[in-house]
């Protein structure tokens, strides 16, 4: 089985600690946000694959019908194995940013309104980021300590975009060419 990179986020989440289904839908939306997205609807088919992969197994069953997960010893080694192989692509698909190229159909007033919204957007999310920064517990686990790594890329990936949207907002207003640094 071709693992996905959903599959290898959930690997890496159940190599961590047991989780279940509630359990993973939540970290990617609290810890992961920042540098992937998946839904619940995404989720458990995913969690279905790896399952009859023999990645992870079931550890229990819960109220309402609830399963815990964990990586299997093959699911750890799949997870090792996409991280020590061929370097990601670095494709970026962002919408927001897709619209800055279409800006100039807007009127300078519209198009720097846009982009301030953008600002304050992105300095919601680096507060959204700190927050969950001040939950993370200290040093529970070697992954707590590289969740707060990746979350701090997150917050200044979002403080360099806040001050980019500021920029380019400026940049509209003031009418002139825009050179290129």
């Amino acid at each position: 089985m071709k693992v996905s990179t959903l599959g290898h986020a959930l690997l890496g989440l159940l190599s961590a600690q047991p989780m279940t289904g509630y359990d993973l839908t939540a970290a990617f939306d609290q810890s992961l946000a920042n540098v992937w997205s998946a839904r619940h609807s995404q989720i458990y088919p995913e969690l279905a694959k790896l399952v009859g992969a023999g990645l992870i197994e079931q550890t229990e069953a819960g109220p309402r019908g609830s399963k815990r997960y964990a990586a299997t010893a093959a699911g750890e080694a799949e997870v090792r194995h996409w991280l020590q192989g061929r370097a990601p692509g670095d494709a970026l698909r962002s919408e927001r940013l897709l619209r800055v190229f279409f800006l100039w159909m807007l009127r300078p007033a519209d198009a720097a309104a846009y982009l301030r919204a953008e600002a304050v957007r992105h300095r919601e999310q680096v507060a959204r980021y700190e927050s969950v920064g001040n939950e993370i517990p200290v040093e529970r686990h070697p992954a707590d300590r590289w969740g707060r790594i990746a979350l701090e890329a997150g917050i200044r990936y979002e403080n360099t975009m806040a001050e980019w949207a500021l920029w380019a907002a400026d940049e509209i207003e003031g009418g002139g060419p825009v050179p290129v640094t």
